[in-house]
């Protein structure tokens, strides 16, 4: 089998000790998957591995990847992404895709950690009040994208107009 010296390795340090059994029943998939994603994609642009995990566990969320999010999640670990950031992750993903597609991934993450070790529920992170919560999360807003999103969560049509609110509140 060709896989690579690089993906090897990266494979090796997401998963340690971990053999896919796809190595024996696909074995022509996992040579193309792994090249392409632990050396072709891995390899492609100077992103530090943590942020690529980050981005990955986002992603995931997004799509309702709950199985490879599990299986991601200790790797995200491995990479440096720390409970606390992961959880953050987690919690942000509430505001825009809802807590029904949100709470299965809160469960699989608080059994990955717990199986890690890692002592639940994590300090608490809060930086703000439920009475400075808005304009702190409007003033993130404006530091991400722009002085444009000063005043954004009073913007849109009347019937959808909470919508940018909650984003900017949470």
């Amino acid at each position: 089998m060709a896989i690579t010296k690089f993906a090897k390795e990266y494979h090796d340090k997401m998963f340690p000790g971990y053999v896919s059994s796809f190595l024996e029943t696909d074995p022509e998939f996992i040579e193309r998957f792994d090249n392409f994603a632990f050396d072709e994609v891995a390899g492609h642009d100077d992103l530090d591995d943590k942020t690529r995990f980050m981005a990955i566990l986002a992603t995931l969320l997004g799509c309702q990847g709950t199985d490879e999010f599990h299986a991601m999640l200790p790797a995200a670990l491995n990479f440096g992404v720390t409970p606390v950031e992961i959880k953050e992750i987690v919690y942000q993903a509430v505001a825009y895709l809802g807590i029904g597609r949100v709470f299965p991934f809160l469960k699989i993450t608080n059994e990955v950690l717990t199986e890690k070790g890692i002592k639940l529920p994590l300090p608490s992170q809060a930086t703000t009040a439920a009475e400075n919560r808005r304009e702190a999360g409007t003033q993130a807003q404006v530091d991400i994208f722009g002085e444009q999103m000063r005043d954004f969560w009073k913007s849109g049509p009347e019937e959808s107009r909470h919508i940018n609110y909650w984003l900017a509140d949470n």
